[in-house]
């Protein structure tokens, strides 16, 4: 029996899940990276040779972008971690991104845990265009998983 071969996803299809705040229009949003630090370890009884062993995992930065509208709700939450700090109630939130097929189903998603707001940014005034003004916060988090 032969194997159907599928083509892979595409990623312009998907959809951003920040808990207690909806906002679905966001133009785009990167999948954090996850590094796996390495560490060398000798033991005492064995002077020639190093072994290497998994050490702590770091996580990248989530960056979410998406034009400005009357919305302060993303805004709001920055503002609350920059004066009361990521420990405050409510300033570490959930966040999923979930990535859609061509019929809108959910294929993959990824859990983003214990994020806040770390930095924001708007794209300047131009007389001279008429681009969208556009908002970008990155977001840092604890943790990240893939469970779908």
């Amino acid at each position: 029996m032969a194997t159907q071969l599928t083509d892979p996803y595409r990623g312009f299809r998907f959809r951003v899940e920040i808990g207690g705040i909806q906002i679905a229009a966001f133009s785009e949003a990167s999948v954090p990276d996850s590094t796996i630090e390495s560490v060398q370890y000798r033991e005492g009884t064995d002077p020639t040779y190093k072994r290497t062993l998994s050490g702590l995992t770091s996580y990248g930065k989530l960056n979410l972008k998406k034009g400005m509208t009357d919305s302060l709700e993303l805004y709001t939450w920055h503002q609350l971690v920059s004066s009361k700090g990521s420990g405050a109630k409510g300033a570490q939130k959930n966040v999923s991104l979930i990535l859609l097929d061509a019929g809108g189903a959910d294929k993959a998603r990824w859990n983003v845990i214990n994020a806040w707001p770390s930095k924001y940014e708007s794209t300047g005034f131009n007389a001279a265009n008429s681009d969208v003004m556009v908002e970008t916060f990155e977001l840092t988090m604890e943790y990240m998983t893939r469970v779908s």
